[in-house]
């Protein structure tokens, strides 16, 4: 099932400096799995429960399909919607719970009892929960109370599956198991799919595509390799992947750190000041001498020194106004705080500065 979100704009307080959502157009492909990826307050679980129906827009439109489904009630859209605290009914078995949707249908529409069963035990079955059908939520792992509330969503054959937050009440263990496995069960089910998180790792690593938001707006639709190897812009590349930023400036077609040209090249030729990310492994420690420039490298000053898994971490600071860093330094090469090194910049990524209105 497709979807397609046509010009949403949401602003719930008018006084309010700006709407939650501002112009918001957003195509998803039927049965592909989407990230809606961005900081707390950036509009995203908004424009789920839009998508759901559980919000009205200020104005726009969703489609499902070729159908409007803006005006359609939330039990219309047909949709799946999983919570971040699982909603389960603490008084009902695994199996009730699972069946609940379609119980509570109306007569005409609800099926057969002995279908509803079935449909309970085979989720439980593909939610790897077996034989578990009579125990309680209480009973349960969080791990494995997420589960159920995802086989709860998918019993009532939905058109679209939204998942807000899904695994945001779990430890780090866990969530990461539960993320492999939702990714396995969505190749299963191919049903379309949202989901919402703030957490970059989670996105990269399950959707076919990621969606930042910033400030109720999309600033960049890829693919987790598009989105982490070609940020459109400063605040993707600040928020996806750890980078540093330094201030640095364009001019006569180069990029300088004072006077000191570096080699990275230009993606546009406007001259100005602008700040340059860098990632860990984007400058190394170079010999001291000359540079390929013919001028002296470009020095700065170890600050501290830490050890990240099999690497360690060095904190630089550079000379003057342009900043510090942080680089991936070899474990071989000694180091000590208060040491001044020369660098050598490999790549990194410019974005000219806009000037204010």
């Amino acid at each position: 099932m497709q979807i397609r979100v046509v010009d949403i704009v949401k602003q719930f307080d008018p006084r309010a400096k700006g709407p939650v959502l501002d112009q918001i157009n957003l195509n998803v492909v039927g049965g592909e799995l989407l990230a809606l990826l961005g900081p707390s307050g950036s509009g995203k679980t908004t424009l789920l429960r839009i998508i759901a129906g559980l919000d009205q827009p200020t104005g726009g439109k969703v489609f499902f399909g070729e159908e409007d489904a803006s005006g359609l009630r939330v039990q219309e859209r047909r949709v799946g919607f999983v919570f971040q605290n699982y909603a389960l009914f603490k008084h009902l078995t695994l199996e009730e719970n699972i069946a609940f949707g379609l119980t509570v249908r109306d007569r005409a529409t609800r099926p057969p009892k002995a279908e509803i069963r079935r449909r309970a035990l085979e989720l439980l079955d593909l939610v790897q929960l077996s034989g578990l059908g009579k125990r309680y939520p209480a009973q349960l792992s969080g791990g494995q109370r997420q589960r159920v509330a995802l086989a709860r969503a998918l019993a009532v054959e939905p058109r679209v599956l939204l998942l807000d937050e899904p695994f945001g009440a779990l430890d780090a263990k866990v969530r990461r198991d539960l993320r492999l496995w939702l990714r396995e069960l969505h190749d299963r089910t191919g049903h379309t799919t949202l989901f919402v998180t703030h957490d970059q790792d989670e996105a990269l690593e399950l959707a076919d595509r990621v969606a930042v938001l910033s400030q109720g707006r999309i600033e960049q639709i890829g693919s987790p390799d598009e989105i982490y190897d070609h940020p459109a812009t400063a605040f993707v590349h600040g928020f996806i992947g750890e980078s540093s930023a330094l201030r640095v400036n364009a001019r006569e077609g180069r990029l300088f750190i004072g006077d000191r040209p570096l080699s990275i090249p230009l993606r546009e030729e406007r001259p100005g000041w602008g700040r340059l990310f860098i990632r860990p492994q984007d400058v190394v420690i170079g010999e001291k001498g000359l540079s390929e420039t013919g001028r002296p490298p470009i020095e700065a000053e170890v600050l501290s020194l830490w050890r990240s898994g099999p690497t360690r971490r060095a904190e630089l600071a550079l000379a003057g106004e342009a900043g510090r860093i942080e680089i991936d330094a070899p474990v071989a090469t000694p180091l000590t705080p208060g040491e001044k090194v020369p660098l050598h910049f490999k790549r990194g990524t410019f974005y000219l500065e806009t000037p204010a209105a």
